[in-house]
């Protein structure tokens, strides 16, 4: 089977009754629009429904337009809130429907915070952002780059709903979510979403990796990629504009690696 050809599984997330791609795709730093259309498109094709914007990232427009050519009832959408508009719950909302215009739909299915804002307590945050799901702007809520006792915070302030996730940088060389956000995440039923799982394509060059994937006929990438899905509540976002680049990520499906080489990549300094 060549890479590309397979569809790409689901999961489930986190507490929620949804079953998303075991492979989602981020849109941070996307230069040709034209390009990403084309290799998002493919990836829809084969299974591929978990698309993750932010209001920062400019990509919203982008996001809206993907949504409106491939349809809005197969894709689950991702935005976030940047921290200086989680401190009112006013500004909060207004931040969320100037997303949802930018991405022409009524509710996203998940609505982060991006960053802790540290001159908030984590309590009121939460507060603002539960609100996006109480107007039914978002489905679901959930936070990024929070650590386990700010989760932890974030958890015990919801009133109406659950936080479904964390979303943190998780790559084969930035493990350090696996000391404690992981098995966090895992006893709580939260789903982990790794961004920069492929370190920009600096994986690309690793010999240890490169070594793992010739054993398997696969590249330093997708052997990046299998590894951090082995856990069952991750999903890596792995930013793509290139058709090429789309099928290399969807080719991170479909096979298994041996144990040995799991624990050979963990314990060793990528």
């Amino acid at each position: 089977m060549k890479n590309g050809d397979q569809k790409v599984g689901r999961k489930k997330f986190g507490s929620t009754n949804e079953s998303v791609s075991a492979i989602g795709l981020g849109t941070w730093g996307i230069k040709s629009y034209e390009n990403a259309a084309r290799a998002f498109e493919y990836a829809f094709e084969r299974g591929i429904n978990f698309i993750d914007t932010a209001e920062i990232y400019n990509t919203e427009d982008f996001v809206g337009r993907v949504i409106s050519e491939l349809g809005r009832d197969n894709l689950f959408i991702t935005t976030k809130i940047w921290p200086k508009n989680l401190v009112t719950r006013e500004r909060t909302l207004k931040a969320a429907r100037s997303s949802l215009k930018k991405l022409g739909i009524k509710a996203a299915d998940l609505i982060l915070i991006h960053w802790p804002n540290n001159e908030m307590k984590i309590e009121d945050q939460v507060r603002n952002i539960e609100a996006v799901y109480s107007e039914g702007l978002s489905r679901y809520i959930g936070v990024s780059n929070f650590s386990v006792e700010q989760m932890e915070t974030a958890r015990q302030s919801t009133r109406s709903t659950e936080i479904v996730c964390d979303q943190v940088k998780y790559n084969v060389s930035t493990k350090e979510a696996e000391k404690n956000i992981l098995p966090y995440c895992k006893k709580n039923d939260m789903a982990v979403v790794a961004y920069t799982p492929i370190e920009n394509g600096n994986v690309s060059g690793n010999k240890i990796l490169k070594k793992v994937g010739e054993k398997y006929g696969k590249t330093p990438v997708q052997v990046s990629l299998k590894y951090l899905m082995r856990e069952e509540n991750v999903i890596p976002i792995p930013k793509t504009e290139s058709l090429e680049h789309v099928k290399e990520i969807i080719g991170a499906w479909g096979w298994s690696m041996e144990e040995e080489d799991y624990n050979n990549i963990r314990t060793s300094d990528i």
